[in-house]
């Protein structure tokens, strides 16, 4: 597992800064073509295990929001700086629904930073990366497996 990019402004690291990371947890661990759609409720408690190790390594704070529902299993991996989140609804995009919401509010019940400041959503998804405020920033999918060693 190699450690988290240092969180910046204006291309110099912040020492000492916090962070959010928001993840679309089905987007990242469905990333992949290996199968996780045999078994969707172990790929999702494999992806939060790994999630969840890479939490060890640094004091952010991560929300993990995966489409409902989420089995007891997973939920049970949180824990520490780790939040697991599953959509308030069920259906098409709502996940991507709660992604937004918690980027325009910051999951204010969640953390204690200003709005935006530091936020990082991990997905691929096009169509909620265009949903997300510009003060987000974005990771892909591959490049999140790969600093998580997922």
């Amino acid at each position: 597992m190699g450690l988290r990019d240092p969180i910046q402004h204006d291309g110099r690291p912040i020492v000492g800064a916090m962070a959010l990371w928001i993840i679309d947890g089905n987007n990242v661990f469905g990333s992949r073509p290996d199968g996780w759609w045999n078994d969707r409720p172990a790929a999702m408690a494999r992806f939060t295990q790994s999630v969840a190790e890479w939490c060890r390594t640094h004091g952010d704070d991560v929300m993990l929001v995966f489409d409902a529902p989420v089995p007891s299993s997973v939920i049970d991996l949180a824990g520490g700086n780790l939040v697991i989140a599953e959509a308030p609804r069920r259906g098409r995009n709502a996940a991507d629904d709660h992604i937004v919401d918690l980027t325009g509010q910051h999951g204010a019940e969640f953390v204690e930073h200003e709005p935006q400041e530091f936020t990082t959503v991990v997905t691929s998804d096009r169509g909620l990366r265009d949903r997300l405020p510009a003060a987000v920033t974005v990771r892909g999918a591959g490049a999140f497996r790969e600093l998580i060693g997922y």
